[in-house]
């Protein structure tokens, strides 16, 4: 009689001798599983690429040729050519809309001038600064004087070889000393001694620590320590005044009054035409000698734009006819701005990449669209001051409990109690209405005055972002603290 407990179950192995493993080959087995074992990125590499150089696309690329800027390029080329001639070029402010090729335009005429300072062997540089990244007299000054102390190191190690190897000439040839500025060995050596000193003596500058006067004069001396024409351009120069006021801009114009050996000429670069109304009047007369406007494409121009990036950036025959045009017409409407034009190009192609498509059409044109709306939104939002952000959360809080044409009175009510909740100060109506009209200006809500008859006039409110992710925006910073914990009361607020 066999023992219940150790008859098979289901889960039991069967050993049986027609269940050998004998005749199976074990490195077949796992070789097909390696084969069916994809990795991460192995279905993405799959599809064809869409992209030929993608990085044409982007803002920092500065093209061979640039469409529809002829005029304004010539004129930056007529003013700048005096540096070739040894002269100092008038100064130069540059204005126009974000987006209007200011940046690329004065980028290629740099390069151009460089080129051909060397190809007539005059010495000329250009040095290019954002001053919304270096946006302090203490750091346009250390990253200008570093860009002159490293050039003057190459100036003095290239020089000194120059030097020794006419040195070890000499030795052989006496006669290798005519023609040259040296009447003997101790004259070459002399001067090798000298460069070495000058080497020694070069000091960068740190970024923090040092006096703003010690800093000016050090770059004041590595600028002049050969013979050159120097330009500087300091793009979003605008931003510059508005954090550290006009003293850079004051101590640059008036370099050459000081300099012996080199000249110093200034190109400016802004989105705003009305920041000059706030420099000294001194810094405005100098700087702004030479001034050049540029105006917002239109769709036709845009279009050119595209076209002549989207040869090289994308494969061939990887657009539909569509594509361009689209690109072009939503760019319009951001006040001809070809940076939007060229973002939404190439956002459209990655998506296209993503969804492992044939090529780029109207579909993933729009999405982009969406795409970088949102992130324009988020990034909005994202930096918005803690007060305004307590407004737009107050508004959120007030849609999603099915309160729509919110009024600044009900507004106002749910901010104060964020306020309590996260102990910040409390601001009165009158600004909070203020705040709501900033939003407003922002696209982040849609404020209307609407009239109450005997009750007067209010504003009514409603949100013109995506709710979930804006909401999600605020509820990431971190000085907001816990306001989730205020939803309870806006939901009892409207229960009751």
């Amino acid at each position: 009689m066999t023992d219940e407990n150790t008859q098979p179950t289901d889960d039991a192995v069967d050993v049986s001798p027609d269940r050998s493993f004998d005749n199976v080959d074990l490195d077949d087995v796992v070789f097909d599983d390696e084969d069916d074992d994809q990795g991460l990125f192995d279905d993405l590499l799959s599809g064809e690429p869409i992209f030929e150089n993608k990085e044409v696309l982007r803002p920092s690329y500065t093209p061979h040729e640039l469409p529809h800027r002829k005029d304004q390029i010539n004129n930056m080329a007529t003013i700048l050519v005096a540096a070739l001639r040894g002269e100092t070029p008038s100064n130069i402010l540059i204005y126009g809309k974000t987006g209007t090729g200011k940046t690329a335009s004065a980028k290629f005429v740099s390069k151009e001038l460089e080129s051909t300072s060397q190809k007539y062997d005059v010495p000329c540089n250009v040095e290019y600064i954002n001053c919304e990244v270096t946006d302090t007299q203490y750091r346009v000054l250390a990253q200008l004087a570093n860009k002159f102390i490293e050039n003057n190191q190459e100036f003095v190690d290239d020089r000194t070889t120059e030097l020794e190897t006419l040195r070890e000439e000499a030795t052989a040839d006496p006669a290798r000393l005519t023609d040259t500025s040296f009447d003997s060995l101790e004259d070459i050596d002399a001067r090798i001694e000298e460069l070495k000193d000058d080497r020694e003596e070069m000091e960068s500058v740190p970024m923090t620590g040092w006096p703003t006067d010690r800093v000016y004069n050090t770059f004041f001396e590595a600028v002049d320590y050969e013979e050159r024409v120097v330009v500087i351009m300091l793009d979003e120069i605008d931003k510059l005044v508005e954090k550290s006021g006009d003293d850079t801009l004051y101590n640059l114009s008036r370099m050459n009054s000081e300099l012996e050996n080199s000249r110093v000429s200034i190109i400016g670069i802004s989105n705003d035409l009305k920041f000059t109304d706030f420099l000294d009047p001194r810094v405005k007369s100098s700087l702004g000698e030479e001034e050049i406007v540029f105006p917002p494409y239109d769709a036709n121009q845009l279009r050119d734009i595209l076209q002549h990036r989207a040869e090289v950036a994308f494969k061939a025959d990887a657009l539909s006819d569509d594509v361009i045009p689209l690109c072009a017409a939503f760019a319009a409407q951001e006040h001809g701005d070809a940076r939007r034009a060229l973002d939404l190009l190439r956002t459209a192609g990655e998506l296209a990449e993503r969804d492992q498509a044939e090529g780029v059409n109207e579909k993933h044109v729009r999405k982009a669209q969406e795409k970088i709306e949102l992130d324009r939104v988020v990034e909005v939002v994202r930096t918005l001051p803690t007060q305004s952000k307590l407004v737009l959360f107050s508004i959120i809080s007030l849609e999603k409990n099915g309160v729509h044409n919110v009024n600044t009175g009900e507004v106002y009510n749910i901010y104060k109690r964020l306020c309590e909740e996260i102990d910040a100060d409390v601001l009165t109506q009158r600004r909070v209405t203020d705040l709501i009209s900033e939003l407003d200006m922002l696209g982040i809500v849609n404020a209307v005055v609407v009239s109450k008859g005997r009750y007067g006039r209010t504003k009514e409110i409603s949100l013109s972002v995506p709710i979930d992710e804006t909401e999600a925006v605020l509820m990431s910073d971190s000085r907001l603290g816990d306001i989730e914990s205020v939803q309870p009361f806006v939901q009892a607020r409207f229960d009751n």
